[in-house]
């Protein structure tokens, strides 16, 4: 591993006030085995969302001052005081905006070829690839397990619960005091679109309260969240878990530090008691934060291709089991990607309104698993393991784990037990050519897409990790809290002792 200076891309102007990142590049060798119905042609889109040079994540900056990468978190030392971590300064240019790039021991650094016209490659990582690229991620979670990173907070994005009129006057609340003059630094605060003509938010109150808010109060759609992420320094969200969410589904590439307050049902994602919020953002800002990168699914839809002359009754002679895992025939491409979803929960994969159960192929990497007759399966982060997972009996998984889960949901057999993988195999769902129906994914609980027979879901970690903020001392023993807390996880009545 070498830190450099990342390639230029020719935005300098745009990329002045935005943050450093941290990005991991991997060699461009092509493939010695290609995942069969994972090719596009070379001169096509090879990932939704993926640069030409690079083929793994953006970490959003987490660090302060000049934009500290966590290629520098190793030079961080302790204060005198104990108190705090502080960075040294190194003048190294080569390590400013450090990027981690991979090189063979004799060959240097390696660049990404251009690839010939009508030339196949494979759009998913290898093994080497996704293995590496998830343990830069764990190693930086490590990392930061142990330092509280100070933000250099300028614009703030705030997140409100759906439908709940009750957090509509806390979203204002929270609008006033971050605005007011006597915070010391003029924030810009993002709210979302729909608040401006609320009336229980009242905008046009607060200006005739304070008319320096309308430069600082700006208002944020989807579109906002999706395309300029790097905006934001800091989100604040108001609700539930489901808020939690919401607020993932929002950021689908790079995520800046999430900061929940408990506002809903559930508590899993929202940590922080809304009564002290004034306290916890004073001190989040000015003093830093504990920061937990949770594992992210990219999930990948991808169709079927029709041959040519092509008819129902043949269609159900193909096979997808051979179309993924046997050897692609030169110049066709069975399937074409059709949208790239990151979700934080769950990928679920179901009946959906067919009256009949649903025939669903499971494969890993290279090997085909299993054929489900079920209601569904669920594939799960640990995050999502205390969501639909555990209602469908899956196991609990603490979110550090770097896993994913698979559970049945109404399994056609009694041997079908709930597994656990390692982060760097590659999951397909997908539904045979002879299925009797279709059968509709969902993500996160959002955006249901039907999969016709063929159709199939490719799910691997995603490059862009949730950067969840954590309470202060409350690491350790916080998961299992909550657990008791929302679950009344393993509560009984105590036995009385033997007289």
């Amino acid at each position: 591993m070498e830190r450099r200076r990342p390639r230029d891309t020719g935005n300098e102007g745009q990329e002045n006030d935005s943050h450093n990142q941290f990005e991991v590049l991997f060699p461009p060798k092509t493939c010695s085995h290609r995942r069969k119905a994972s090719l596009v042609m070379a001169d096509g889109p090879k990932h939704a969302d993926q640069p030409d040079e690079a083929t793994a994540c953006f970490v959003h900056s987490l660090i302060a001052g000049e934009g500290l990468t966590p290629a520098r978190i190793a030079n961080f030392r302790i204060s005198e005081d104990k108190s705090k971590l502080e960075a040294d300064i190194v003048n190294d240019s080569a390590i400013h905006d450090a990027a981690i790039v991979e090189e063979d021991e004799d060959e240097g650094p390696l660049t990404r070829p251009k690839s010939p016209k009508n030339e196949v490659e494979s759009r998913h990582l290898t093994k080497k690839q996704l293995s590496d690229m998830a343990w830069n991620v764990r190693n930086l979670s490590k990392k930061l397990d142990s330092i509280r990173l100070k933000l250099n907070v300028k614009t703030i994005f705030l997140v409100t619960k759906a439908g709940d009129e009750s957090v509509i006057d806390s979203t204002r609340e929270v609008t006033k005091w971050l605005l007011s003059k006597d915070r010391g630094t003029e924030y810009v605060l993002y709210v979302e679109n729909k608040l401006r003509v609320d009336p229980e938010f009242d905008y046009e109150g607060l200006l005739k309260e304070e008319p320096s808010v309308k430069e600082q109060l700006k208002f944020w759609d989807t579109k906002l969240a999706t395309e300029e992420a790097h905006l934001f320094d800091f989100v604040v969200t108001l609700g539930g878990d489901g808020t939690v969410l919401y607020t993932s589904w929002l950021f689908q590439h790079v995520v800046p530090p999430v900061l929940s307050f408990s506002l809903g049902s559930l508590g899993f994602l929202t940590k922080f008691d809304f009564n002290d919020y004034e306290n916890i953002l004073t001190s989040a800002i000015q003093d830093g934060v504990l920061v937990s990168l949770r594992l992210r699914f990219e999930c990948t839809i991808m169709r079927s291709n029709p041959h040519k002359r092509e008819t129902p009754a043949s269609k159900k002679q193909r096979d997808l089991v051979d179309e993924l895992i046997g050897v692609e025939t030169e110049g066709t491409l069975s399937h074409r990607p059709d949208g790239v979803v990151h979700i934080l929960n769950d990928l679920v994969v179901d009946r959906g309104p067919n009256p009949t159960m649903s025939s669903i192929e499971l494969f890993g990497g290279d090997e085909h698993f299993t054929t489900l007759q079920a209601d569904g399966v669920c594939i799960a982060t640990p995050t999502g393991s205390t969501a639909y997972n555990m209602a469908a009996g899956g196991s609990l998984s603490h979110p550090d784990n770097p896993v994913i889960l698979i559970t049945a949901i109404c399994a056609h057999t009694l041997s079908f037990r709930p597994i656990i993988l390692p982060d760097t195999v590659v999951l397909r769902v997908g539904v045979p050519y002879d299925a009797r129906t279709s059968s509709w994914a969902s993500f996160d609980g959002r955006q249901r897409v039907e999969l016709l027979p063929g159709d199939y879901v490719t799910v691997s970690a995603s490059r862009y990790p949730f950067a969840n903020v954590l309470p202060p001392g409350r690491r350790g023993d916080d998961w299992m809290h909550s657990l008791s807390k929302t679950l009344n996880w393993n509560t009984r009545q105590r036995q009385k002792a033997l007289q």
